[in-house]
């Protein structure tokens, strides 16, 4: 799972993809609200905004 900015997104799509050979779900964390989870609110590659969950 990666949380990331748009920026990154496409980085982390292809981690993804080449570590579990499956195309992951992409999630706009700024459209959702989890009850039992907060994301991390800075992408984890650089210090934007976090954007998307890539699972």
């Amino acid at each position: 799972m990666f949380v990331v900015c748009k920026e990154h997104l496409e980085l982390a799509i292809d981690q993804f993809v080449d570590e579990y050979e499956d195309a992951p779900d992409i999630v706009d964390i700024q459209e959702v609200s989890f009850t039992e989870w907060k994301p991390p609110v800075h992408c984890e590659r650089c210090a934007e905004l976090a954007r998307f969950l890539v699972v």
